[in-house]
């Protein structure tokens, strides 16, 4: 089976990890570990970036434009008013249509505003943008950021910067299973193995950051995402064994005995 090309609104990607900008140790790290990643994409929180500073580069400038589309987000919003004009503000600075959606409703576990996320969405699809919506692993909200008119769905797998993995594979399995858009898991992803735990799930792409940002050796860990990945589709689109409750030996003995009695 052909590991097809991930397809978000009018855009096409080679690759199914998208990566963030934050918590790196240095913009020379960030960016060595982006290009180890792979990725074609990598998402920038436009309320926490000063795109004309005075003093010199700004963190737009170690992005290289011509390698990777900028996906900026409304981290930081707590309304969809808010989440609006950033998006609006983001369009107007970076010159794209694509727009990493985030309503927070809560301080402490920055899990999603569901109720104001749809209500950003649904305005922000009518403005135009390619709407790539931040939401709990909730099936009724995804479904909903669908009908609305996202271009993906991203529920998160833990929360944001826990590392603590798929925490409820059903709950992604099942959005997986009803949407008609990519399913893209967003937050929680701490190591190779989360990484393609998810994509065994069938899910289209992953975004992550601080599993990444984070690690002792962020640009290795980089290349091990990218690896972590790929390996995690290609298992997908291979199709796993059955889980057996017993054991099923790998070199049955029914064939051979029954050849012997023949002669």
């Amino acid at each position: 089976m052909k590991n097809e090309e991930l397809k978000i609104g009018e855009y096409t990607f080679g690759s199914r990890l998208i990566v963030g900008t934050g918590k790196y140790p240095s913009l020379d790290v960030m960016q060595a570990a982006h290009e180890a990643s792979g990725a074609e994409m990598v998402t920038v929180a436009i309320r926490r970036i000063h795109l004309d500073d005075p003093s010199g580069k700004t963190l737009i400038d170690y992005i290289d434009r011509a390698k990777f589309r900028i996906l900026p987000n409304t981290a930081g919003c707590y309304s969809a008013k808010d989440a609006i004009l950033t998006a609006q503000l983001a369009r107007e600075a970076l010159e794209t249509d694509l727009i990493k959606l985030e309503v927070i409703g809560d301080a402490q576990t920055l899990h999603p505003d569901a109720g104001e996320t749809i209500a950003a969405a649904e305005e922000l699809v009518k403005q135009g943008f390619t709407v790539l919506p931040y939401v709990g692993d909730d099936p009724v909200a995804c479904k909903r950021l669908e009908e609305v008119g996202c271009a993906a769905v991203m529920p998160l797998a833990a929360p944001i910067g826990s590392g603590l993995g798929v925490c409820n594979r059903y709950s992604i399995a099942i959005i997986k299973e009803r949407a008609r858009v990519p399913v893209i898991v967003d937050a929680g992803v701490g190591t190779a193995s989360d990484a393609a735990i998810a994509m065994e799930l069938g899910v289209d792409a992953l975004l992550m950051n601080t599993g990444i940002a984070a690690a002792k050796d962020p640009v290795r860990m980089a290349s091990a995402m990218r690896h972590a990945v790929l390996a995690g589709r290609e298992a997908y689109l291979a199709g796993r064994m059955t889980r057996r409750l017993y054991a099923n030996a790998s070199s049955p003995m029914q064939d051979l005995i029954s050849s012997g009695h023949d002669g």
